[in-house]
């Protein structure tokens, strides 16, 4: 059956700026760990362990219980696969779109951890024994897709649906044709009546056809229907991360209490690109008479999406762990909100061709560009673990992080605040706590070989519709000379999600509002799988 879509595609932006969405923060502001093969093996279960480079992120105190220097380093694969098929519309489960099924994969290579500490010895037996100072680079999300949809659709086009929400929105032919309608009128739709997907008809000049669609007359009114079946086709691309540049400070005391803090530096880029394609199977069906008595056909038409965007910010980082005795340990940490600077870019483009060439055309708008202010969410993780001697240690954490704090705001003293207002309150009634849950374990059945295994899922933020948690299991071993010399070795799966995916709105309506016939509804489903090689030295 079909599915309420998260995502539509094309959706009107502003009228001559990217309109931001409640979406855009959570882009901005959640995390997915990566780090070192050893921590993500456990699952990233380390507030209350630390020792380990790429747990510094999490818990800043973990610097100070490695009692050496050392330095890592830490490659990593990336395999992503999206299979693509329709959504029936129907209770019998027929499909009349976007029938056959895609799988496509993206593979991506990147270094998710790189950074040194380096330990000093105060030479105390009591007291600050030791003192800790590092530099980490750590990546906190990433993103890398590709995805492909096709089929034939023989009742509704995208053409169509723009030429009707042009219409409903009261838009003017003569004014999406002027050299300046970017300035003015909404950017998708300009660029739909210059490149030629739609047009106006019968002598008006607020009403608007697709070029896949015909008019005729049905007793003394006018009609307009899709002229033949189409061959569509749906692609997305988007690749991108997020990585921490963390400055760390730690202290042991006594070998009881742990501190440590971060000075944490964001850097993310991220792009996203998405096209439309509809073709016509046989052009004789779309017939199309000029004003001058010409006629031409319809053949086919592309339609493209691009953004991107680049961020910074800083934050800080204050943590400690506590180890009481008997193998416990219990640790915790806060992060600030982080303050960031958004940089953003967009365009549209489209493209429509017919059987004679001369009738082509296409259109591609200017490239808008915005710079805002956005404040990412606190967080805040809580950590027990347990150490069986040098054998095993088992670690369970609890991270909170409440994204209904999220906020955007302008620039300056006094350019736009107002801007953001309904926005921001739309942020405080879609999002709420979110809560991620990771457990790790390590055997050392040997002096030199380590294997671990680790858990985690992360509940959604939204409120306001049900969103199922994201999960994932992860495998590792590693090993350890007898000199300095370390490796460690990781894979981690992330589970299948679904999303639902509308390139276009519902537009065919009987007098009663009922739907006729039903604009395409895609099922992505995506998996993940990481390798991840650590190799480092301790002195």
């Amino acid at each position: 059956m079909r599915k309420t879509a998260l995502l539509i595609l094309f959706a009107i932006a502003a009228v001559t700026a990217q309109a931001q969405s409640v979406y855009d923060a959570l882009l901005f502001s959640e995390r997915n760990y990566e780090g070192t093969a050893r921590s993500v093996a456990m699952g990233n279960a380390f507030t209350a362990l630390g020792g380990d480079l790429g747990s510094i992120g999490i818990n800043p105190a973990g610097s100070a219980v490695a009692k050496y220097s050392q330095i890592s380093i830490t490659p990593s694969l990336t395999i992503a696969s999206n299979t693509t098929h329709g959504v029936s519309p129907y209770t019998d489960g027929s499909l009349p779109y976007f029938e056959k099924q895609f799988k496509n994969t993206a593979t991506h290579f990147a270094i998710p951890n790189l950074g040194m500490t380096f330990n000093w010895e105060t030479g105390r037996s009591s007291g600050l024994k030791n003192v800790s100072f590092g530099f980490i680079m750590n990546r906190v999300n990433s993103w890398n897709e590709d995805l492909y949809a096709a089929g034939p659709n023989h009742t509704t086009s995208f053409m169509g649906a723009m030429a009707v929400e042009a219409t409903e929105a009261g838009l003017l032919g003569s004014n999406l044709n002027m050299n300046n309608a970017y300035d003015y009128d909404p950017w998708k739709y300009v660029v739909g009546y210059q490149s030629g997907m739609i047009s106006t008809f019968g002598g008006y000049d607020d009403q608007f056809v697709g070029a896949s669609e015909v008019i005729f007359g049905n007793m003394g009114n006018t009609e307009i229907s899709l002229g033949g079946p189409l061959d569509q086709s749906y692609g997305r691309r988007v690749r991108g991360s997020k990585n921490d540049y963390l400055i760390n400070l730690g202290f042991n005391i006594s070998d009881f209490i742990y501190l440590g803090a971060n000075l944490g530096i964001t850097s993310m880029y991220y792009s996203y690109d998405e096209y439309f394609k509809e073709k016509a199977i046989d052009p004789s069906d779309f017939e199309i008479a000029l004003d001058n008595g010409q006629t031409m056909y319809f053949d086919s038409m592309k339609y493209k999406y691009s953004y991107s965007t680049s961020t910074s910010g800083v934050y800080g980082k204050f943590g400690f762990i506590i180890t009481p005795g008997f193998g416990l340990r219990i640790g915790a940490a806060i992060q600030t909100p982080t303050a960031s600077t958004i940089n953003e870019n967009w365009q549209y483009k489209g493209e429509t061709t017919y059987t004679d060439n001369g009738f082509n055309a296409a259109a591609e708008s200017p490239e808008g560009e915005d710079h805002y202010k956005f404040r990412e969410p606190w967080r805040a993780n809580f950590g027990l673990a347990y150490t069986l001697g040098k054998l095993a240690v088992f670690s369970v954490d609890y991270e909170l992080c409440n994204y209904s704090t999220m906020k955007f705001k302008r620039n300056g003293f006094d350019d736009g605040r107002e801007y953001f207002i309904d926005l921001n309150d739309e942020i405080k009634g879609t999002f709420g706590t979110s809560s991620m849950l990771r457990a790790g374990i390590e055997i050392k059945p040997l002096d030199v070989l380590a294997v671990r295994a680790g858990y985690g899922v992360t509940t959604a933020p939204e409120t306001l519709i049900e969103v199922p948690a994201a999960q994932n299991v992860s495998l590792g071993v590693g090993y350890i000379s007898k000199k300095s010399f370390f490796a460690d070795l990781a894979c981690r799966y992330s589970f299948a999600t679904d999303e639902y995916i509308m390139p276009y709105s519902d537009y065919m309506y009987d007098a009663a509002g009922n739907i006729t016939d039903f604009a395409p509804e895609i099922l992505n489903r995506k998996d993940n799988w990481k390798v991840l090689l650590t190799l480092g030295w301790r002195f």
